[in-house]
């Protein structure tokens, strides 16, 4: 006779409403639990990059039936140029070489995903928006949690996908700094009046130990970013007026059009400022808590793979869950073994790309602009990308999905 394995831990807390939370939310509600996220933000967060979603983790949009709505949603960016201080274009790059996608990846803004995948989850998950954790206590049988406004609540699990400053991970992990890894590099993004009338294009400004990127895809906005050398030490997080300050510091003699870039930050609803760092933990799990995402293994703001890694760990968590039939501790163990080899190379991956990002020195500048310049006149252009996007192949396909 044929006994069914009882299910268990059935309620689910999740930590984060951006992309990991609401895409681990979608699988675990699919797979029978009862999900709740919170959100500190009061809403969805709107404002963010555009961001790469790249080998497995479109297979997992597929699986999800949200293929569609992505692809309706891409960025459909056109190309690009590196330029000068005068604005005269040192090198241009088609639609084909400005992303190093291959071929089935896209690029989607954060803001359009995340909405995207809260739509796809609203009407059977409990989002409690602008609120967040203040408190976790595990026992035998569950996860009591405080809440900064709401009452305190019982869950079977409590899972973070809180990015790189989870607050989960630093309750039931510890403080961030024994797992952050700093590049060297400090990442800046706004919104700003699309003045230069840019149209699903982008334009790239090197300096020596910077970079100010500007792009639209839509013709009333764009977006403004800037990379630079910066110490491990930044200003307080809350601290926005000493944020944009050391910006403006940084790019005080750019050129081009960073002036104006600079002096609409104040006004750009949607600031964001933080180190590139990574995350690296042993263990993504304690007890009745794991982390998914950023929050376990952000690969960096600058790899190109952070969204792929968030959508592929929801996938991989929730199914483990499932197969485990909420046996927590099977499950976590079996997660982090599907995910590990793949973490590593997209870590691996992620440091690189952060570091290489931004040229040293004018030599340096000059030597990327010609490379940028010869490339998209060569004939054999796609057999010289195979060096860059081979590991990129690698690394987004660096696991096989298993069907739950």
């Amino acid at each position: 006779m044929t006994t069914t394995r009882q299910f268990t831990n059935k309620t689910v807390l999740i930590s984060g409403a951006s992309v990991a939370g609401p895409a681990l939310a979608y699988w675990l509600t699919r797979h029978g639990f009862t999900v709740t996220v919170v959100e500190q933000a009061p809403t969805l967060r709107e404002g963010g990059y555009k961001v790469d979603i790249r080998g497995v983790a479109m297979e997992v949009i597929d699986r999800m039936g949200l293929l569609p709505e992505v692809r309706a949603a891409s960025t459909a960016m056109r190309g690009g140029a590196w330029v000068d201080d005068s604005g005269k274009a040192l090198a241009t790059l088609g639609p084909e070489l400005i992303g190093l996608r291959s071929p089935g990846d896209d690029e989607v803004l954060r803001g359009d995903l995340a909405h995207i995948l809260f739509d796809a989850t609203k009407d059977g998950v409990e989002y409690l928006f602008g609120d967040s954790i203040t408190g976790l206590a595990q026992h035998a049988d569950g996860v009591t949690v405080r809440f900064r406004n709401a009452e305190p609540r019982v869950f079977d699990l409590v899972l973070g996908a809180d990015g790189i400053h989870s607050t989960v991970r630093r309750l039931a992990f510890g403080p961030e700094e024994r797992f952050a890894r700093h590049t060297g590099m400090a990442a800046c993004v706004i919104s700003v009046p699309n003045h230069l009338d840019l149209d699903h294009w982008e334009l790239v400004h090197p300096t020596p130990g910077r970079v100010v990127q500007v792009y639209s895809t839509r013709r009333s906005t764009a977006k403004a970013q800037f990379i630079f050398q910066a110490p491990e030490q930044l200003p307080d997080r809350r601290d926005r007026a000493a944020q944009q300050q050391l910006v403006a510091d940084a790019f005080a003699d750019a050129g081009w059009e960073t002036p104006n870039l600079v002096r609409a930050m104040p006004e750009s609803p949607d600031f964001y400022f933080d180190s590139v760092s990574q995350i690296h933990l042993d263990q993504w799990s304690a007890g009745r808590v794991a982390l998914v995402g950023d929050a376990a293994y952000c690969p960096s703001p600058l790899s190109g793979q952070g969204t792929s890694m968030a959508l592929v760990g929801a996938y991989v968590l929730a199914g483990e869950l499932k197969a485990a039939a909420g046996d927590h501790d099977a499950a976590f163990d079996r997660y982090q073994r599907a995910m590990q080899d793949y973490v590593t190379r997209n870590l691996t991956l992620g440091w690189n790309n952060a570091t290489q990002m931004v040229a040293s020195d004018q030599r340096a500048i000059r030597t990327q602009t010609t490379m940028l310049r010869m490339l998209r006149h060569m004939p054999w252009k796609g057999l010289a990308l195979r060096p860059i996007i081979k590991p990129l192949e690698r690394a987004a396909n660096a696991i096989r999905l298993a069907d739950y």
